[in-house]
């Protein structure tokens, strides 16, 4: 194993720690309104420190990019981390969150862990070397028509700017195949794709941390991964596709038709 994999492997697991001390206390939790149902709490903030800490121990000199804390210089590695990822469902003690921590050299994904507390399943990649759920080895689904693939999705929560466009995707994705989850963690739902639980994913208005080390996830489990319109923009534009390589041009095909221009990549 990589040994920045297995660094980023122990911050995640000692996020998970913290989150899940405090899952039956959620009533005496300090939350803050980061936008439109958008929250930020205290436990957030004590999983971010506890992953920053680890990582800083080990790796000082690489930059790091935060959902909480924000950006902090350093060499061309950067490690990307949501430190809870579905703050919301933790708060409703809603079981569908996780921790995300990946790792960028400049503008190459190259280390991704998801860590799922509730279930203690630890999904793992490293460029080149495939993609593991608790050290088994990963593939993408096999489901190769649309008319049989179980989707994910997210709501466009942070802004309604382009709801209208999200909607007509969504009645068409209801009709065209066999159900759309929406279950509230975007990077665990990534990791669900590349194990082959969801056939395919999308969504609007992602941050980098959301989705970069599900991204990796996905194609070292042999998937396809692009914007929405099916270019490389996705870190971005915050706009995601992913399934696997026929479902994904299936899927884009499906969804062109209903971009407009102003919508980006």
């Amino acid at each position: 194993m990589h040994p920045m994999l297995n660094t980023a492997i122990k911050a995640a697991r000692r996020a998970g720690t913290v989150i899940m001390r405090h899952s039956d206390r959620l009533d005496r939790l300090t939350v803050e309104t980061k936008g439109r149902a958008d929250y930020v709490s205290e436990v957030d903030r004590m999983a971010e420190a506890e992953i920053i800490h680890i990582l800083r121990q080990a790796y000082p000199d690489t930059a790091i990019l935060a959902e909480e804390s924000g950006a902090s210089e350093g060499n061309d590695l950067c490690w990307i981390i949501d430190p809870l990822d579905g703050t919301t469902n933790f708060l409703h003690g809603y079981p569908q969150f996780s921790v995300s921590i990946a790792l960028r050299n400049k503008d190459r994904l190259e280390q991704a862990v998801i860590f799922d507390p509730n279930r203690n399943e630890l999904f793992t990649a490293s460029r080149g070397h495939g993609a593991y759920m608790n050290n088994r080895r990963m593939r993408v689904s096999r489901v190769q028509q649309l008319d049989y693939a179980l989707l994910g999705t997210g709501f466009p929560f942070r802004s309604h700017a382009h709801l209208d466009v999200w909607m007509n995707i969504l009645r068409m994705m209801i009709k065209d195949t066999s159900g759309i989850r929406r279950a509230g963690s975007a990077a665990l739902d990534l990791a669900h794709v590349a194990c082959g639980r969801f056939d395919g994913f999308w969504e609007f208005g992602l941050g980098p941390w959301d989705m970069a080390a599900g991204c990796l996830l996905i194609q070292e489990a042999g998937g396809i991964v692009s914007d929405i319109r099916g270019g490389a923009n996705y870190l971005e534009s915050g706009n995601v596709l992913v399934g696997s390589l026929k479902l994904h041009h299936e899927m884009l095909s499906r969804i062109a038709p209903l971009l407009p221009a102003d919508v980006t990549a």
